[in-house]
């Protein structure tokens, strides 16, 4: 097995990440690219949201869903990435047998009501009067500029960090 940006975390990092993969039915790799992503390729616990929303860690909790958890954001940022690993997967958990792609993965973690949808399915509409900050808080997504964000385009991104992680330079290879 080849595991996505492997090289870039500690052995026991990759181990458990494998572990949480296997329990809910995903590719191992697909878990690392959306971390890649969410942590800015830090993997780091205490990482926080550039644009000040308040998410931190591996895959930016928002306060709310740290609550949710069990937990706080502050509780999480004192946390190792390992410790940190265990609140990804109590997160993942609910969508265990329903993440059949990488764009269904990360849409758990941005989009939710995404998964198992099309890779056309629309997230954010410019024209969606209802949610205007949705579009605009996202709109750096909207590669064809079309003034909608698909499921595609969002995971774009995470598929890039995916075919970059998985390069020779930042994968790990089981020999």
């Amino acid at each position: 097995m080849t595991l996505a940006w492997g090289k870039k975390v500690t052995g026991d990092f990759a181990h458990r990440t494998i572990e949480i993969a296997v329990e809910l039915g995903i590719e191992p790799s697909w878990l690392m690219a959306c971390m890649a992503f969410e942590s800015g390729r830090t993997f780091s616990p205490s990482v926080t949201n550039g644009a000040g929303s308040g998410a931190v860690g591996l895959i930016q909790f928002m306060p709310s869903t740290a609550l949710h958890l069990g937990t706080s954001t502050d509780e999480l940022k004192r946390m190792t990435a390992v410790q940190q690993l265990e609140y990804v997967l109590k997160y993942f958990r609910p969508g265990k047998g329903r993440l059949h792609s990488l764009e269904d993965v990360y849409m758990t973690i941005l989009w939710p009501n995404a998964v198992g949808k099309p890779l056309d399915y629309v997230l954010f509409d410019k024209e969606d009067l209802g949610h205007p900050k949705r579009y605009i808080q996202n709109a750096g997504l909207d590669y064809n500029k079309d003034g909608r964000v698909t499921k595609a385009e969002a995971a774009g991104h995470v598929r890039k960090e995916l075919e970059l992680g998985l390069t020779e330079a930042n994968a790990l290879a089981d020999e």
